[in-house]
């Protein structure tokens, strides 16, 4: 996700990279993100924790919670908001999360893509129409190296339908995302899907949401807030 990040931001004349983050034991560090991530040098060193100057106007973590706390952290000693499309944090992890909006704008959402979101709207939609008779489970497929399962997007989408829901989670060979929200009557069933062909939707839409946080007051924010649906 971070090197399709560096390269979509690139072609956008309207957004810099200014600082380019990674873990300690990355064998790059130091080197030019433009450069590792297979485009032309943007002149913006690979650091563990780089100092955040007035130029920063948002970031964007796609990491492990562990890494995503250490980056608030270092938003919110900074003022710098800052969008948040790790998955996997435990209860515990994402209160701790949710307390930077004293601090900064926070955006934190498991899936940064429009077309998911809207997913989750027709699946409440569907839910809300076709009433308790129907059965709803949600089936989800991703890469076999994928950490969390039932993925972060799975168990949003779940929360969205508004009742209990069976979510079953495949992980095998490298797809990007699979998710299929699958209501069951008696005699006929319908089936809402979306299928990533490749991580642009992600990557897209953490650009789309860190234009929206830019200059935002603190707080926390919502994808709903950013897409106004």
């Amino acid at each position: 996700m971070g090197t399709r990040i560096i390269q979509l931001l690139a072609a956008d004349p309207a957004l810099a990279l200014a600082a380019a983050l990674e873990r300690p034991d990355y064998p790059r560090l130091g080197e030019d993100a433009g450069l590792v991530a297979g485009i032309d040098k943007l002149g913006t060193p690979i650091s563990l924790e780089p100092a955040l100057t007035d130029k920063v106007d948002v970031m964007i973590d796609f990491s492990l919670p562990p890494g995503a706390l250490k980056v608030a952290q270092l938003c919110a000693d900074r003022g710098v908001p800052l969008v948040v499309g790790t998955t996997g944090f435990d209860p515990d992890e994402r209160k701790r999360l949710e307390t930077f909006q004293k601090n900064i704008a926070l955006l934190i959402s498991p899936n940064m893509s429009k077309a998911v979101n809207l997913l989750g709207r027709l699946a409440r939609l569907a839910e809300s129409a076709l009433g308790p008779d129907c059965e709803v489970a949600i089936v989800e497929r991703h890469h076999r190296t994928k950490k969390d399962a039932p993925s972060g997007t799975a168990l949003m989408l779940a929360r969205q339908v508004g009742r209990p829901v069976d979510v079953h989670a495949l992980r095998m060979g490298d797809n990007p995302g699979e998710h299929t929200v699958i209501f069951g009557l008696m005699g006929e069933t319908l089936e809402l899907a979306h299928r990533a062909a490749n991580r642009d939707g992600f990557a897209r839409g953490a650009l789309d949401a860190a234009r929206f946080l830019a200059g935002k007051p603190p707080g926390l924010y919502t994808v709903q807030d950013w897409l106004g649906v």
